[in-house]
């Protein structure tokens, strides 16, 4: 994690992931149009197989973290390629078959997410560990992962 904490606002932390997955796949539903040329943002490239990939494994990430957390026993230290990796199943056509599978995946995690949240009562929340973001914080975090799927963006409008 960066030194840099995450902004908070009024919304539930489950609210936050619920509109995360929601907006990633509202985008993903143009995805079957790509072209197959990866997009490039930055010093980074981006398809829709790699933006599922990134939203997916950061979602399972954190909420690996917090699981150890709510268990106290240490997170696992991160080993993720992160973006900086593009793989060649990230360069396959997206199909519609992709999309169901990429739903399946997203809204399960959004649920379990959701579910693992709302039975956090606020104190627990927005306590305190050492230097560690609070988990009010995590999920807060998560709603940057936007960025991978604003990466590949609405494809029905790309020329």
């Amino acid at each position: 994690m960066t030194d840099e904490r995450p902004t908070v606002d009024g919304r539930h932390p489950a609210r936050v992931l619920e509109e995360l997955v929601a907006h990633a796949l509202r985008l993903a539903e143009t995805w079957p149009e790509w072209d197959g040329r990866p997009l490039r943002v930055a010093d980074r490239v981006y398809t829709p197989h790699k933006a599922v990939r990134r939203l997916a494994d950061h979602l399972l990430d954190h909420l690996a973290e917090v699981e150890a957390r709510l268990a106290g026993e240490a997170p696992l230290p991160d080993h993720w390629h992160a973006s900086a990796s593009t793989t060649p199943a990230d360069l396959a056509p997206f199909t519609a078959e992709d999309l169901d599978e990429a739903r399946s995946r997203l809204t399960r995690l959004a649920q379990i997410w959701s579910v693992r949240l709302r039975a956090i009562d606020d104190e627990r929340l927005d306590r305190a560990e050492d230097a560690a973001w609070t988990l009010r914080e995590v999920a807060h975090h998560l709603a940057g992962s936007a960025f991978y799927a604003d990466a590949v963006g609405d494809l029905s409008k790309r020329a």
